[in-house]
């Protein structure tokens, strides 16, 4: 009976082993976690129209009311206001490039709405977007002033999710 218990603790033991975290830095490089991989962070620059920003301050508006309700996967969405240097930068964490993909699709009259307050500098994303995603980033583009977009896939990393009230 002994010789049983002490099985038993050694198959726990095995059992712990394979759910133990690599040494630090052995998962980043190269592996795929799950989830994780597929982030999108997405960036972009806008110069703001001479007299232009409280007309560009409530177009804003109706845009995060729209994006929020219609897009409950898409992390976070935040728009940024130096309004001395009038320039406007606007960021988005999307969970994969489908994501991306349904906020270019839903967005995209609204974008156009913005248009004349805006000239558009810089689009960055940071990860792996479909090929269709960085059409529709090329032509959001070409609408809001002809700026560059930039994908820059990901090497390394992790991420982590938010528990609620923690």
């Amino acid at each position: 009976m002994q010789v049983a218990a002490k099985s038993h603790v050694e198959l726990k033991l095995d059992h712990v082993a394979l759910l133990t975290k690599p040494a630090y830095g052995e998962h980043m490089i190269g592996e795929h976690q799950p989830g994780a991989a597929d982030l999108i962070v997405y960036i972009d620059r806008s110069d703001i129209h001479e007299g232009r920003l409280d007309e560009l301050k409530e177009g804003i508006r109706r845009l995060v009311d729209v994006i929020e309700v219609r897009e409950p996967r898409l992390i976070a969405y935040g728009f940024h206001l130096d309004e001395a240097a009038r320039l406007m930068t606007v960021t988005a964490v999307h969970p994969d490039s489908e994501s991306l993909e349904l906020h270019m699709e839903i967005g995209r009259e609204e974008f156009r709405k913005l248009g004349d307050m805006v000239t558009l500098r810089t689009i960055e994303v940071y990860g792996s977007i479909s090929d269709r995603a960085r059409e529709m980033l090329e032509q959001k583009a070409a609408m809001l002033g002809g700026s560059s977009v930039t994908v820059t896939e990901r090497f390394g990393g992790f991420a982590r999710t938010l528990q609620a009230g923690g």
